[in-house]
């Protein structure tokens, strides 16, 4: 029997030992079985974002509160691996989830420091924590934590291990795994980074508020410059490369999501589409959306945007700084980069300080830290703005345009020819006058290209699918062809002489439509009607065929009859649409006369890229006897919202193809095709002949008092709309009008649409002819005639008759409208 003290101490501890260790077996086993399950703990665990991508798989977008882009292990570099390991868990591989020697190495350290400077959670434990347990801070946890180590190490490998840590530990930013930050704060992927940034990244899940390179830099320095150390100490780096790393600066900086492909008007359909499909789980689920668009499009179609809204400023003048700060005689960047915190990038204008005047140019800091010299080319064109019409005098000195301390913007001028003229950059203004443009595939609806805006940070506002506006003279084509199913040819001829619809009891308010060029024309073929966009010749030819029957033929493109005006203001263009209408009710003439409906979705991925939705939209087939809109589509109502139509979802017959009902006859969709091609030939849209392409049709739109501009213009392979005006309507100025404004955006983008894509002519359909007819009266006449041109005709109505009601004018037999009583005629 033990009687000496040191035997009964022995005793006394053993016994301590001993029911430390029943007490711990009993809070094992009570907890234990509450432990979560590891089968779930995979990937798809992850809250990753959603990603948008065009559909050649550039990415666009992506959406969710956290930033993660999810790896394998085999795709992490060795060296990230040793730097994790030197500042995290040295003995990672030598553990079975607990790390004892640490714990003591980490208490001892602590006890001679009086600190809490180094802790003792491994890796594994750091993945039990992070996945499966709450932050509270309760010894309950703290045991948990461990057992739930010990089971991790137990059922996963020390690769899986290190793969979910990789991917799921917070490292600042809102960025949540190695991969995330290395984009975060680097702009990098991992295989991208070179050694001290790894041991940075690597300081991280200690501290990552703390030790930010973004907020604390210099903690930050400190924390990675320790790790180099560390990992020189384990052998993972020789001396050589850690004095070339700890001699490297720190070169961290906030880095957003870059692509080459700006699409955020897009990208936030399909963020509103998502939402309402998948509701709470779009921002989190990993879903890879893949959309329709083509990316040298979109790149196409937003540069061509910017530069018409820029151009229409530039002709309006200068209206002033966007802000003035005090300028010293010597600036200190500093006290220029305070100047300019609180202005931003927009639509690619950079803010900049003027800082120095001279003759003819003047000396602007810019927001990212560079000098540029602002030459007098780029400031010339600066004459004040007074109103839409009115400019004052051009400027003779730059110290007429600009001021030391005025905050402008810049445009950075890439083309050539115009740097040589300019420099490479040019005084600028955020345009107020707005614009939109979209392009679509005409044989399926799929859409290749759309910007809603100059830029989407300053207005999300979408014009193309939100801004509904009086389509001007765009209308006529819809009108015209309206006018062919009734019988007319595009020889017949209207007159387009004055036209005066009395007031009543008040003169004030006679309705005088006039045409653009405030001429008046007798009798004119339609095709030159519509070439030259005649508007009293659109007037009468609207009261002929009716307007009841107008709007209700204009239903089967699409058109909302309730925005449809039911008097004779249609045929100058009063009604209301949104580019998306225009562009896919021209559609149907590109494509032969089918009705598509326009869509922006591809296809829905999940996380492990298995497809969840599929787009089928509906097919041309000329072979197939598809449903013809003789009746209008869907019962009146408007054309569906592409936001709901982009994919079939899961239980649908994916192998029935859908076919695009008929709209047009080949014979009317041939016509108006071709008529619309002397537009571009010979009429309000010439300009777009600096194509040098022969298959281009289009028809210019302008509003009442230059409210709206529009150009839309297809071949066979793209349909494209471009609408430019202010977002509360209110004129552009005098001859702002479609052909100057928003065909030129048009040509811009049409340019590298249609690169390396060859020219395919017109085909007539075997029913038509083509017979010689006076230029002037239309009817048929010799080939020796010297007023004999060519002209289309379906077969059996290339025989003129007499129009009744409508003097002067041939067609096959109608039935005009009745003419109203106020309406008053002259002809000339």
């Amino acid at each position: 029997m033990p009687t000496q003290r040191w035997q009964l101490a022995l005793i006394g501890l053993f016994g301590l030992f001993a029911s430390g260790v029943v007490l711990l077996t009993l809070i094992a086993l009570i907890l234990t079985p509450t432990l979560p399950s590891l089968d779930d703990l995979s990937g798809a665990q992850l809250k990753v974002p959603m990603r948008v991508y065009t559909a050649d798989g550039e990415l666009i977008a992506e959406f969710g509160e956290e930033k993660r882009i999810p790896v394998k292990i085999e795709e992490v570099p060795d060296m990230l691996i040793k730097s994790v390991l030197a500042a995290e868990d040295r003995s990672f591989f030598y553990h079975h989830g607990v790390d004892f020697v640490g714990i003591l190495r980490a208490a001892w350290h602590n006890f001679r420091t009086q600190s809490t400077g180094q802790g003792a959670s491994t890796i594994t434990m750091q993945v039990a924590r992070n996945f499966f347990l709450s932050p509270e801070k309760t010894y309950t946890r703290k045991i948990k934590e461990v057992l739930l180590a010990f089971k991790i190490e137990r059922e996963l490998s020390k690769q899986q291990i290190l793969e979910l840590y990789f991917n799921k530990i917070f490292l600042g930013h809102r960025s949540y795994g190695f991969a995330a930050a290395a984009q975060i704060y680097y702009g990098k992927n991992l295989q991208q980074l070179t050694l001290p940034e790894m041991a940075m990244l690597a300081g991280l899940p200690k501290a990552p508020s703390r030790d930010n390179p973004l907020t604390n830099p210099e903690n930050a320095l400190e924390r990675r410059n320790a790790i180099l150390k560390q990992m020189l100490n384990l052998d993972f780096i020789d001396e050589t490369a850690f004095t070339a790393a700890i001699d490297s600066p720190l070169a961290a900086a906030k880095h957003s999501l870059q692509s080459d492909t700006a699409a955020p008007y897009v990208a936030e359909l399909v963020r509103q589409y998502m939402i309402q499909t998948y509701d709470e789980k779009t921002y989190a689920g990993g879903f890879h959306v893949y959309t329709t668009l083509n990316a040298k499009h979109q790149q196409a179609a937003v540069k061509a945007l910017r530069t018409g809204l820029l151009d229409y400023e530039r002709r309006h003048g200068y209206r002033g700084p966007a802000g003035h700060v005090t300028i010293r005689e010597k600036p200190e960047a500093e006290y220029l980069d305070d100047a300019l915190k609180d202005f931003r990038i927009v639509g690619g204008l950079l803010p900049g300080v003027v800082f120095k005047v001279e003759e003819k140019n003047a000396q602007v800091y810019t927001q990212d830290g560079a000098t540029v010299e602002l030459g007098w080319e780029g400031l010339s064109w600066a004459r004040r703005y007074i109103d839409e019409n009115s400019l004052s005098n051009a400027p003779k000195n730059a110290a007429d345009v600009v001021k030391p301390g005025d905050i402008i913007y810049l445009e950075a001028v890439e083309d050539p020819q115009q740097m040589q003229e300019t420099g490479s950059w040019r005084l600028a203004q955020i345009p107020k006058v707005a614009g939109a443009l979209v392009a679509l595939r005409p044989s399926d609806g799929a859409v290749l290209a759309l910007t809603g805006g100059f830029d989407f940070q300053q207005s999300s506002f979408n014009r193309v699918t939100q801004a509904e506006r009086q389509p001007g003279s765009s209308i006529k084509p819809f009108i015209f062809s309206a006018a062919l199913d009734k019988g007319f040819t595009a020889a017949t001829t209207v007159s387009g002489a004055p036209i005066v619809m009395d007031g009543g009891d008040s003169p004030e308010e006679e309705w005088r439509p006039e045409d653009y060029s405030k001429k008046f024309f007798g009798p004119t073929r339609l095709r030159k009607a519509l070439t030259l966009s005649l508007n009293l010749v659109a007037v009468r030819l609207l009261r002929a065929i009716g307007v009841s029957y107008t709007v209700e033929y204009m239903e089967r493109f699409g058109f909302d009859p309730a925005k449809i005006p039911r008097n004779l203001s249609l045929a100058l263009g009063s009604a209301s649409a949104t580019p998306m209408q225009m562009v896919s009710a021209f559609a149907v003439f590109a494509n032969g006369g089918y009705r598509i409906t326009p869509y922006f979705i591809a296809r829905v991925e999940d996380a492990n890229h298995t497809i969840l939705e599929q787009a089928r939209p509906a097919v041309i087939c000329r072979e197939c006897k598809t449903p013809a809109l003789d009746m209008p589509l869907n019962s009146g109502q408007a054309a569906p919202n592409p936001a709901t139509a982009p994919a079939a979802g899961p239980g649908k017959d994916q192998n029935k193809p859908v076919y695009a009902p008929s709209a047009l006859s080949p014979e009317t969709s041939f016509l108006m095709a071709s008529m619309m091609q002397d537009v571009i030939r010979a009429g309000t849209g010439r300009a777009a002949l600096v194509l040098g392409r022969k298959d281009l049709s289009g028809k210019t739109g302008t509003t009442n008092d230059y409210r709206d501009a529009w150009f839309s213009g297809f071949n066979s392979e793209v349909v494209t709309t471009a609408w430019i005006g202010f977002d509360q309507p209110v004129s552009l100025g005098r001859a702002e009008t479609g052909g100057r404004t928003a065909l030129p955006v048009w040509i811009d983008f049409m340019r590298t649409a249609l690169e390396g894509v060859p020219e395919k002519p017109l085909i007539p359909p075997e029913t038509m002819v083509r017979i010689t007819i006076d230029s002037e009266t239309g009817k048929p006449t010799s080939p020796d005639n010297p007023l004999a041109i060519e002209e289309y005709f379906v077969q059996g109505t290339e025989t003129p008759q007499t129009l009744p009601g409508l003097e002067g004018e041939t067609s096959p037999e109608t039935v005009p409208e009745k003419v109203p009583e106020n309406v008053r005629e002259k002809l000339f």
